[in-house]
This record gives C-alpha cells, sequence and structure tokens, in this order.
C-alpha cells in the first residue's frame, strides 16, 4: 500500500462510504451479523444441501459488507444453500424473512452500538477538513439506516454537505452495492459528475459500484484484510490509513493519458541534449517479458546487447525485487550496476558488495513467516512461496481464482504476526518485507548517490511496470524521466511515469535510441 493524492484542479467533490471508513462501526456490523446468523443457523433444521458452519470475517467481507441488509441476508444465506423469502418491509423483526432477519439484525447492531466506545477514527477529520479547505464538497454514503445517528453520535455530522443512507435510498428505490445509484446519487446531491468525483471505500461491493458508476478515482481503505481484495475489486489504489491521503495538486495521470515513447522521441532527445544520462531500469515485465513460471522468466539476447552498448557509454543500473545474485545471474552483464531486494542488496560493476543494513532486522521474521506460509499453502495448487534475502514473496499466478483469496488472506493474517513485516503487492505476487521507510524510488535515489551521480547533472531514466515501481517513477519526476511499460493486467491505472511503452520489446527498442544518444549527447 503506498500513499495518495486528491488533486483539487481534477477532483470537485469525494464520497465516503460511513461504515469503516469514516466510522470505526464495521466491526460492530460484523458482530451484530454474526449474532443474529449464528442464532439462525444454530435454531434451523439441518437439511442436507445445507451449510450451518458459524458466521466467519470472510463470510462479512464477501456477502454483506457494504450492501443493504435486505440483500446481505440472501446473499450470505444463499451462499449456505438457504432459501427464504424476501418478505416485506413491514414484517417483524426476526421473522424468517430477509426483511424480518435484517430487522432483527438492525436491532442487535443498535444494542453493540449503544455500548461502543469511540467510534469516528482519527484520520478522518484531517482530511477531511483538509478538503472542504480547498473547496472540495464532501458526501457520506451508508447502507445502514442508522447513518444518522452514527455520525451524530462520533460528532461528524457536521462535516459533510451531503447523505445518502440506507433510509433515503429505500425511499429513493436506489439498488444496492455493487450497483453505483447510491454513488451516482451522492455525486448527483453534490451537484458534480462522477467523473470530477473521488470515491473512498473499505468493501468490495463497494468499490465495485463506485468503478461501474465512472467514478474519477476510486480510493480503496484496508484497515484490516488483504488490500487486494479491493485492487482487484477494480481500486486505483489502495491505503491502509486516511493519512496517507494529501489534497495537494499532482501530476500523476492514467495508463491512457500518458504519451507513447517513440512518437515523443524528438521532445526527449531534446531534454537530454549536451546531458548526461543514467538508466535504472526493473527486470520482470519491463527488461523481460512475464512468464506462468517466474523462474522461468528470461531477458531477450537482443536487450541483453543494447544494454551492453548502453553501458559503455552511461552508467546503467538494473533495480529489481529479485534476490541480488538472481537478478545479476539473468541479466548477464558484468558493466551493470545491480540492486536486488528492491535495493536492500547493491553490486557495483567492479563486483563491490553494498548491503544496506536497514532490513537487518526483519530477518527472523522472514523466517519464521517463509515457515508458516509454505506449510498453509503447500495445499494450494499453483501457488509458489519463494524466498529472498530480504523479502518473501507468494506468486499466485496460477492458482484457481475460487483459491486466490485464500492465499492472499493467509499471507495477511501470518504477515499481521510479525511487527517487523509489511505487505506490498504487485502483479499477482505479494510479498512481505521488512517495515521500514523503504521503497524503490528510496532504494533509487540511494543507488544514483553509490554511482556517483547525485548532483552531477545527469539526467535519470527509469523505466518499470508494477505498481511497487511507482515509487521510483514518482521520485525522479521532478528531475528525470520516467517510462511505464504497459500491462492490461494493471487496466487503466495511474501511473507517475511521463512516457509510455507498450511492452518489454517496445523498451528495448527505445533502450536502443538511447544508444545513438548517448554515443552523441548533442544530437536531437
Amino acid at each position: 500500500m503506498v500513499a495518495t493524492n486528491i488533486d483539487p484542479r481534477r477532483y470537485r467533490g469525494v464520497v465516503f462510504d460511513m461504515d469503516g471508513v469514516i466510522t470505526d462501526t464495521a466491526a460492530v456490523h460484523s458482530a451484530a451479523w454474526k449474532r443474529l446468523f449464528d442464532q439462525y443457523l444454530a435454531e434451523r433444521p439441518h437439511a442436507s444441501n445445507e451449510d450451518h458452519q458459524s458466521f466467519r470475517q470472510a463470510d462479512y467481507a464477501d456477502y454483506v459488507d457494504g450492501k443493504r441488509r435486505v440483500d446481505g441476508v440472501l446473499d450470505f444465506l444463499g451462499s449456505r444453500g438457504i432459501s427464504v423469502p424476501r418478505g416485506d418491509a413491514d414484517d417483524a423483526a426476526g421473522l424468517e424473512t430477509a426483511h424480518g432477519l435484517g430487522k432483527l439484525k438492525d436491532r442487535y447492531f443498535l444494542e453493540a452500538l449503544a455500548a461502543a466506545g469511540a467510534l469516528l477514527f482519527d484520520d478522518a477529520v484531517p482530511l477531511i477538513e483538509s478538503l472542504r479547505e480547498r473547496g472540495i464538497r464532501t458526501a457520506v454514503i451508508s447502507a445502514s439506516r442508522n447513518c444518522r445517528q452514527v455520525l451524530r453520535r462520533a460528532g461528524a455530522a457536521q462535516l459533510f454537505d451531503v447523505r445518502v443512507d440506507g433510509v433515503l435510498a429505500d425511499r429513493l428505490g436506489l439498488p444496492g452495492k455493487p450497483e453505483p445509484a447510491i454513488f451516482l446519487e451522492a455525486a448527483r446531491r453534490l451537484d458534480t459528475p462522477a467523473s470530477a468525483c473521488v470515491a473512498v471505500e473499505d468493501a468490495k461491493a463497494g468499490v465495485q459500484a463506485a468503478k461501474a458508476g465512472s467514478f474519477g478515482r476510486v480510493i480503496g481503505v484496508a484497515r484490516t484484510g488483504p488490500p487486494s481484495r479491493l485492487l482487484q475489486a477494480g481500486a486505483d489504489v489502495v491505503v491502509s490509513t486516511l493519512s496517507d491521503v494529501s489534497v495537494t495538486t499532482s501530476a500523476d495521470r492514467r495508463l491512457s493519458e500518458v504519451a507513447d515513447a517513440h512518437r515523443c522521441w524528438d521532445e526527449i532527445a531534446l531534454r537530454l541534449r549536451d546531458r548526461g544520462l543514467v538508466l535504472v531500469l526493473d527486470f520482470d515485465g519491463t527488461l523481460a517479458p512475464i512468464r506462468e513460471d517466474p523462474t522461468e522468466v528470461v531477458m531477450p539476447a537482443s536487450t541483453r546487447d543494447v544494454l551492453q552498448q548502453l553501458s559503455r557509454r552511461s552508467p546503467v543500473a538494473v533495480l529489481s525485487g529479485r534476490d541480488l545474485d538472481d537478478v545479476r545471474r539473468r541479466v548477464h552483464l558484468d558493466e551493470l550496476w545491480y540492486a536486488g531486494s528492491h535495493g536492500f542488496e547493491l553490486a557495483s560493476p567492479d563486483g563491490a558488495l553494498i548491503a544496506h543494513d536497514v532490513g537487518d532486522s526483519a530477518l527472523l521474521g522472514l523466517d519464521e513467516a517463509e515457515r508458516h506460509l509454505r506449510e498453509e499453502l503447500k495445499l494450494i495448487p499453483g501457488s509458489r512461496v519463494d524466498r529472498k534475502r530480504f523479502a518473501l514473496a507468494v506468486h499466485y499466478r496460477n492458482v484457481r481464482l475460487d483459491s486466490t483469496d485464500e492465499v492472499l488472506s493467509a499471507v495477511d493474517r501470518i504477515g499481521r504476526t510479525f511487527p517487523a513485516l509489511r505487505l506490498a503487492h504487485g502483479r499477482r505476487v505479494i510479498e512481505l518485507l521488512p517495515d521500514v521507510d523503504w521503497n524503490k524510488g528510496r532504494a533509487l535515489r540511494w543507488l544514483l548517490e553509490h554511482m556517483g551521480l547525485a548532483g552531477a547533472g545527469a539526467v535519470p531514466i527509469f523505466a518499470g511496470d508494477d505498481y511497487t515501481d511507482e515509487d521510483a517513477l514518482r521520485e525522479i519526476h521532478e528531475d528525470g524521466i520516467g517510462v511505464v511499460v504497459r500491462s492490461a493486467e494493471h487496466g487503466d491505472r495511474l501511473t507517475w511515469a511521463h512516457y509510455g511503452v507498450d511492452d518489454p520489446s517496445s523498451l528495448t527498442g527505445l533502450l536502443a535510441r538511447f544508444v545513438s544518444l548517448a554515443a552523441d549527447p548533442g544530437r536531437s
């Protein structure tokens, strides 16, 4: 997960989900649902085709989170092979209909709410006040009929210009999430097109709804659970706290908006005229095409030839999440600088090793996490645990879709038991890394300093393809040139790159143009 930005030049409204984003009531809802369903399943006569296991946290995320209570009842019971009538809005609480059971859940929620402590997340008010100070209007939405009471209890009702809750949705006949109607109604009441609004959600159904409503940006909030569930649902970015969201002007753009590097070659060459250049390049998906099995990734011979020619004219480095020895072996060029394990390990062209000791404190945690994950995932076909010195990668590219959440949840749960580790997500891979203030952007700057190029007048050029590469692209946005290798797997996500290419072979063609430029810096 990374920090992100809301740009007042682009967005005029922000629509916040309430439960789990603004207020700490998701746990109260989950407890009320569990009380309802556990009691109902225990008392219901057991039929052979029905599953009466107790309600789990995963059930809350998959079937009820963010939905109207009637839909939540039907979806959860349907997952257990149980069918009940939808019923009517005037059904008594506890009647065996979706409305009746939903009303009973509501009673349990209000009982739990009365006993709950502080409700408002500490990080909510600073962000909302910052938005309002910059003229961005705010709305709050909730499938709950108790939204108004919760906001009043939390002292947060005054923070929003618009409220669209379960009461209003029922009156207007708005379908629940993942339909986008409740989001679109909030945008309408803000008098702002959805394309000029940001949606902030913590539930998969909510992210899907905002995406379906064509909101300008969808920010997922994963205070608990794997952030990948929200990325896969369509979130543009996922944060762990609202403190990671700032309100400032920004230069990031969608992949579809980034100009093609080859078409803009004259512009690039002019920028580099009479200037030295230094290239730092990601490996997987950038220099070498992604493969189903990461051990089978091979860099094309043509790319190796171009890198060798470049290294004779300009400093070249490869910055990869792979172990240092692994990436050196796959590139197989002694003339290059190498940074492995996201920059925790560095090797110069003369073979000297420079170790970054900031990650050493996490090694024991990585060892233990590896042992637990190998044991827990060994029965999930297609999963692959890849231990590197300073990282533990779990690949799920070959895991069946219905088992993906099991893999992600296991990594998330085990990772959280080790305070020295943090999660990072890439293309069909989730990693545990040392929980230090370190990313590819910091590694890139550190690498440039060790290469003796900090402040030397050379223009840094970075190329990458993945979410983890965005930190590096952002790091050099002001003083360098960033190139993104587009991927259909990432959709039309946001990027800090200045230019784009379509695939690794297109990047090789671009690097070949740098060869001629480096040979004659005055040439344009």
